[in-house]
């Protein structure tokens, strides 16, 4: 990894390390809060690359409309929503249902 990316990645893990348990974030809001916006995907390359580190909750990261758009990045057909469920989240055919409810923002920490 070049040390800017290394650097991009360790952003995004230390933010995402703070989302609460019961609460879900989306890849643009790490994006703006890290101050990248428009780099919501590299959020998600982050993310993916990030699943051998059991200290960084990616299942908390969704996208914009509450879809679980990572899932087939995690072991198993349906570990992330079983992780979100475990959490107290309720999902429907990979929607996050009261998705506002759940939603952290990262700037109002």
């Amino acid at each position: 990894m070049h040390d800017l990316e290394t650097s991009f990645f360790e952003k995004v893990y230390a933010l995402a390390r703070q989302i609460p348990f019961g609460r879900v974030t989306t890849y643009g809001a790490i994006a703006k809060h890290i101050g990248a916006s428009g780099s919501a995907r590299m959020v998600g390359w982050a993310m993916n690359a990030s699943h051998s580190n059991p200290d960084i909750p990616a299942h908390r990261v969704v996208n914009r409309k509450g879809l679980l758009t990572g899932k087939h990045h995690f072991e198993g057909t349906n570990l992330m929503q079983q992780l979100l469920e475990n959490e107290g989240i309720k999902v429907i055919d990979n929607q996050i249902q009261d998705f506002e409810k759940y939603f952290w923002e990262p700037s109002t920490n």
